[in-house]
């Protein structure tokens, strides 16, 4: 049978201090003396001491815990994004708890109930599908940062995006800019983000005079998605493809080949994201990239500002994105240049 874990009681006795002593040492207070706190962590790293997180919680009302609602753990956006968050929340101490809902607004919500139970201090939402409603009584309850969303705004909650309908004209002028009049693009569904992707693709065809052959196909964010919106699009002859996301666009051009044609000879791909796995060399994908670790860090820092001064005025900040040309792009058969 083993030992029981040490307790604060037991390091205080080890140390010839008092609990409340211990305490103060590990919090890192400044009223303790060097003597003292040397005595302290000595007797912690003897016994194998290990700070209860939820006590401490209690004890100081503050956990230094933030939670992260992910929309989906699958797509490598989210993930980067992430990536951002956890590196600026580690530099001022806090650390990071992680669900997911997928696209059930009711599943999300209990999941975050559930990290409001662990006395999370802020709340980060890497894009959701949360009702207003939902929204409204959360950000009321918990500082909340949204990332990637920002068609629901509300008092005293901070908004992190990109600019989508900007980021859709860059993927149309640069089509246009290689002869490409036949652009179809492939949305990603019915989410505000794709909505705002799609928007950009038609205004951008109109100033280019060429709204008589805006088409959108309806499709979705993964690859199976894109691969049969691709397959709908090819109907429509084509001589390009704007995707919503660079993973439809990996679907997307699997469809292409599976239908005889070569990406960029007969038809280019352009894709929205600028996720890590577009650059591999196997996948070469021309995409509009978002600065996605930016918009985790831009988010977290708004969130830590808000938890210093939780009055002030809400941020809505809009980043842009820049184009990256790699090789699913080409001259559009038989341009004239």
């Amino acid at each position: 049978m083993s030992a029981s874990a040490p307790t604060i009681l037991d390091v205080a006795s080890r140390a010839g201090v008092s609990k409340s002593l211990v305490s103060l040492a590990l919090s890192g207070s400044p009223k303790v003396s060097e003597k003292s706190k040397r005595r302290i962590l000595q007797a912690v790293e003897e016994l194998g001491y290990r700070p209860n997180a939820a006590a401490r919680s209690l004890a100081v009302k503050k956990s230094h815990t933030l939670g992260v609602l992910v929309l989906d753990l699958h797509n490598p956006v989210f993930a980067e994004i992430l990536d951002g968050v956890q590196t600026e929340v580690r530099q001022r101490g806090f650390t990071t708890m992680l669900v997911s809902g997928g696209d059930d607004p009711a599943l999300e919500r209990a999941e975050i109930e559930t990290l409001q139970e662990f006395q999370i201090e802020g709340l980060i939402l890497i894009s959701h599908r949360l009702t207003p409603e939902m929204l409204r009584e959360i950000a009321a309850e918990v500082p909340t940062v949204t990332v990637t969303r920002d068609d629901i705004a509300l008092p005293r909650m901070d908004m992190v995006c990109n600019d989508d309908v900007a980021g859709a004209t860059l993927a149309v002028d640069h089509l246009v800019s290689l002869g490409h009049t036949r652009i179809v693009c492939l949305s990603g569904g019915d989410n505000p983000v794709s909505h705002a992707r799609a928007q950009g693709y038609t205004e951008a065809m109109a100033e280019h005079g060429l709204s008589g052959f805006a088409q959108i196909v309806s499709g979705g964010l993964s690859d199976t998605a894109g691969y049969s919106a691709a397959q709908q699009g090819l109907a429509l002859s084509p001589t390009a493809f704007f995707v919503a996301n660079d993973i439809g666009a990996m679907g997307a051009i699997a469809a292409v080949e599976e239908a005889g044609l070569e990406v960029p000879g007969d038809i280019s791909v352009i894709g929205y994201d600028g996720i890590r796995l577009a650059g591999l060399r196997s996948v070469n994908l021309t995409t509009v990239a978002q600065p996605l670790g930016h918009l985790g860090r831009l988010a977290a820092r708004r969130l830590l500002e808000r938890l210093d001064d939780p009055s002030r005025k809400a941020h809505h900040d809009q980043v842009a994105s820049h184009l990256i040309v790699r090789g699913t792009t080409g001259p559009a058969p038989h341009a004239t240049r």
